[in-house]
């Protein structure tokens, strides 16, 4: 295991369709003596240029917003392979069609109230299932943004071996945003919804990231021009960007990258829960 206190950081506002619309958003930055400054915030409109972009020689360590893997109850139920690799090549050979119908029935076997299997990490993170197809489409993020990870060689802690040089979390930036605005919304895709109460909210989160308010103790470091474009980015993706990147800083400076020694290798684990 590599510790570098100083040390290149990255996170990913993933989308399983980009486009130049709604691209993949990352955001890179450093992290040294518990502030994180951020670099810059780049923008990927396809897979080709974000698998690009994984195949940077490191070190760094990026917090990327999809999961990582399935409930290991749901993988049971299904008969599908129960190591991980072979269950994200099964999975990443089912079509989108498929994985909805598998799963939908799935959920109409089970009772109200109980219908998606979760992960062990799903309660500390107050995290959808990874296995939800609809509002978010979680799935198929999982679908589309997991055999890039693995074609690009990356090392993804307690889950999948690769370069240790180019590390690979999954993160979850609603966990800090809920603990530090609680309940408020501070995004939304629909332009309807783009409220100036959402634009408070999110010049608010700033306020709580520059200040070091959240629970990984790191202060986030940036321009005025950098802090006008994320209040002023509605979708809230380039600050989801962030989040993550805050992620990846916590995690980068902590033995094992911070996870707990009892993530169940087939589920893997949202980081800083």
């Amino acid at each position: 295991m590599i510790r570098i206190t100083t040390h290149a950081v990255a996170g990913v506002d993933f989308t399983s369709r980009p486009t130049r619309r709604k691209p993949i958003t990352v955001a890179l930055g450093r992290v040294d003596a518990g502030a994180v400054r951020l670099e810059r915030l780049d923008a990927h409109a396809s897979f080709d240029s974000f698998a690009q972009w994984l195949r940077t020689p490191g070190p760094w360590v990026a917090a990327i917003d999809m999961p990582f893997g399935l409930p290991r109850e749901l993988v049971t139920a299904l008969g599908w392979p129960t190591e991980w690799l072979p269950l994200m090549r099964h999975y990443a050979s089912l079509s989108r069609p498929q994985i909805r119908e598998r799963f939908a029935a799935f959920c109409a076997a089970r009772p109200a109230g109980g219908k998606f299997a979760h992960r062990r990490c799903d309660g500390p993170a107050g995290s959808s299932p990874s296995m939800k197809w609809v509002n978010p489409p979680v799935a198929y993020m999982l679908h589309a943004g997991v055999p890039l990870l693995i074609d690009a060689g990356l090392h993804l802690p307690a889950v999948h071996e690769g370069d240790p040089l180019r590390v690979a979390l999954e993160g979850y930036p609603g966990l800090l945003a809920r603990e530090l605005l609680g309940a408020r919304s501070y995004k939304s895709d629909d332009k309807a919804r783009q409220t100036p109460e959402r634009l408070i909210a999110r010049k608010d989160l700033l306020d709580a990231l520059e200040q070091g308010r959240s629970h990984l103790g790191l202060r986030l470091r940036m321009s005025h021009a950098q802090r006008d474009d994320l209040a002023a980015d509605a979708s809230g993706d380039r600050l989801d960007a962030v989040l993550c990147l805050l992620q990846a800083a916590w995690a980068a400076g902590r033995p094992g990258h911070g996870l707990p020694e009892e993530v169940d290798p087939l589920e893997g684990w949202i980081t800083s829960c």
